[in-house]
């Protein structure tokens, strides 16, 4: 009864959770996908129009090129004047501190009074002229008008730069400009640029203000465009003019599209070809991969990944950031491939493009390459095993973007001098891109718990130190690791399940026999058993206790979960029977407590993990048959198994009887290979020698 609510709630939150996140996603991509109105024409400078005849639809202004429009304000902004603001209280403060130094400093109270007068008479009238930054001056000399405005107050006139001073040239009219009765070497040696200081700085609040409504003087603009008026025919060139036209033509549209009931209807088109799109991948996983639907991490992680390559295609559209191409779309059938599968990879990639060629320009040259692309990271990455292999796609995608764009060109120009290469440039960042993968493949794994073909390789190298470990303790328990996993991987194979997977489990799944190496009989010396003199209690739960060990050593060396759970279901939930039947021989009419001699499990759960109980005790169990002819292999095979499947060990594992009975076949013939009978070599008959030589001797 609990079985059955737990699966009925689990099937209820499958109901609802599932729906909800994708329309969560629906929601999200339609919410970035670019507001404006979309110009539904694709056309490109120099490139033959694609489409039919285009006439305007409405009247609309030809907006001048970025590059004409910025060179005429540029040519403008030449005859702009900077504006500047005068300081009178420099004047005063500096004027008081010259007169305070006139009366009390002894440079000044020995001159005689006409170089007192004509020092003080000379400083205020260059204030009077002004004086700047001899940066600002130079900058203002050197411009066409050579004149800036300067504001004094609420006015703003226009001045000439050559009435004015810096500081050094200031301090040079005071010297040049003297009478005759005065010493110029007296006036050089009282330090007069003292009180000569700047009183007209620049105002750039002001300036940049004014600039901004000098160039708007220029028009943006250059004629005008007629509704009905013939813009383009059906394989015309885009010539420069026409490309002009047809930019203005495109901006109007998307203008006009923003905040109207065009626009309203363009984002409910949005709506429901993202509801489409993202519902055909709902149905995908529905009625092709059941177990994918079911398996949040995998739903969250799939989701997650097309929505980013989504979200980042429409912000680069959006605001114009870069190229499309930059973009590694590639990324998402990697990682879908590594940790899923080849099928479900191609099938994402496919919904995820089809969706961005909604926002980019080209869309069906976007289409072709990106899904050609897409396919051969999938053949690329069939059997993934080492690193390097997502070295060696990264190359290969390279070298499939560059030919798939030069074969388009080609095919649509007739000419390769038609090839832009500044979309080569693209193709090799998004290759270095893609060649980090990997480093993406090591966060997903550590992020949403999965493992990979690359990690399950290096995890079931048998040089790893907990292996090495294990085959120092415990070698008996290695070596039947090592033919569980011959058996598993062989039965794996056959039936299209995860034969690295089982390999990697089979390997570790009996780790925690190192704990007491010696109380089980594939480590035992003949002669010595630990067991004897034990209650049968005590020897079951030491036996037992090899898988709750086995996941503790796994947990602190930091195995991933999909291994752990070969440790603690190989197993499930079964009884070692030599000591429970034991017990129950030594004890009859005694209740037994059954739970002593049960293992915690849980019951396999999967394809792998059943395999893995099958081969594991099959391998176990075979050692101790009296013969290995086909018949007592097969009627043994076939004992084990049925017993497992009548105790219901398999009722949770996705495995049908089909399957089964294929598993049983490979096991009957890898064992009949393993325990084949030895061909007996003759000895050899010595008897002719020794009568041979005793001849010689007589």
């Amino acid at each position: 009864m609990e079985k059955g609510k737990k699966n009925r709630k689990k099937k209820m939150r499958t109901r609802y959770y599932v729906p909800v996140i994708f329309i969560i996603s629906v929601l999200l991509v339609a919410y970035a996908f670019p507001r404006q109105g979309k110009f539904k024409y694709s056309f490109s400078e120099g490139k033959p129009w694609q489409s039919g005849l285009l006439t305007a639809p409405i009247d609309f202004s030809i907006y001048k090129p970025a590059a004409q429009l910025k060179a005429e304000q540029d040519s403008l902004l030449l005859f702009f004047e900077p504006y500047y603001n005068i300081n009178n209280d420099v004047k005063k403060t500096s004027m008081a501190e010259l007169d305070a130094d006139i009366s009390t400093n002894p440079k000044f109270t020995g001159l005689p009074q006409n170089y007192k007068l004509y020092i003080r008479d000379k400083i205020s009238k260059i204030y009077d002229d002004g004086i700047m930054r001899s940066d600002d001056y130079d900058n203002i000399a050197a411009s066409i008008t050579q004149s800036f405005r300067l504001k004094d107050g609420k006015k703003a006139e226009t001045k000439n730069i050559k009435d004015f001073h810096t500081i050094k040239s200031a301090y040079q009219k005071v010297i040049d400009e003297k009478p005759e009765s005065i010493d110029a070497n007296i006036l050089r040696n009282i330090d007069l640029n003292n009180y000569i200081k700047e009183n007209i700085f620049f105002d750039a609040t002001t300036t940049a203000k004014a600039k901004e409504d000098f160039i708007h003087n220029v028009m943006p603009t250059s004629g005008m465009v007629q509704q009905g008026q013939r813009i383009i025919g059906e394989g015309e060139i885009v010539d420069a003019n026409t490309y002009n036209i047809l930019l203005s033509l495109k901006k109007v549209t998307e203008e006009k599209s923003g905040g109207s009931e065009r626009s309203a209807w363009v984002i409910l088109g949005q709506i429901i070809m993202i509801t489409i799109l993202f519902g055909m991948f709902y149905l995908y996983l529905l009625f092709f991969r059941p177990n994918e639907y079911h398996n949040r991490k995998h739903l969250i992680f799939m989701l997650l990944l097309i929505d980013i390559f989504i979200l980042l295609t429409a912000l680069t559209v959006r605001f114009d950031l870069f190229s499309v191409y930059i973009i590694p779309y590639a990324i998402v059938t990697i990682l879908i491939r590594t940790f899923i599968d080849s099928r479900t990879a191609l099938f994402a990639s496919i919904v995820t493009i089809v969706m961005c060629s909604l926002m980019v320009p080209f869309p069906f040259e976007f289409i072709v390459i990106q899904i050609l692309v897409a396919m051969v990271a999938v053949f690329m990455l069939k059997e993934l095993a080492e690193r390097s292999q997502l070295i060696r796609s990264s190359f290969f995608i390279l070298l499939t973007y560059v030919l798939v764009y030069v074969g388009l060109v080609m095919f649509q120009e007739g000419n390769i001098n038609k090839v832009n290469w500044e979309v080569l440039v693209y193709f090799i960042i998004n290759f270095i891109f893609i060649m980090f993968s990997y480093t993406l493949v090591y966060l997903v794994e550590k992020s949403f718990g999965f493992i990979s073909g690359v990690s399950m390789v290096e995890l079931s190298n048998i040089n790893k130190p907990l292996l090495k470990e294990l085959s120092e303790k415990a070698p008996g328990t290695f070596q039947h690791s090592m033919q569980v996993s011959n058996l598993g991987m062989a039965a794996a194979m056959k039936i299209g399940a995860n034969a690295s997977l089982i390999r990697t489990g089979a390997l570790y799944h009996d780790i925690g026999k190192m704990v007491n190496p010696g109380f089980f009989t594939e480590n035992q010396t003949p002669g010595i058993n630990p067991h004897a003199g034990l209650p049968f209690e005590e020897s079951a739960r030491i036996i037992i206790n090899h898988v709750k060990d086995g996941v503790k050593i796994a947990q602190r060396e930091g195995l991933p979960k999909q291994i752990i759970d070969f440790i603690e279901t190989h197993h499930g939930t079964s009884m070692p029977k030599y000591f429970y039947v034991s017990w129950k021989n030594a004890n009859p009419g005694k209740e037994i407590n059954e739970s002593l001699f049960r293992y915690p499990g849980p019951n396999p759960f999967s394809k792998e993990t059943a395999i893995m109980m099958m081969a594991d005790s099959i391998e176990a169990s075979s050692r101790s048959l009296p013969e290995y002819t086909e018949e007592i292999i097969a009627a043994h095979v076939n004992k084990i198994i049925d017993l497992m499947l009548s105790d219901g060990m398999f009722k949770r594992a996705p495995i049908t009887f089909r399957e089964v009975e294929i598993v049983k076949e490979v096991f009957i013939e890898k064992l009949k290979t393993i325990y084949h009978s030895r061909i007996a070599y003759p000895e050899l008959n010595q008897q002719p020698q020794i009568e041979s030589a005793q001849k010689s001797e007589d």
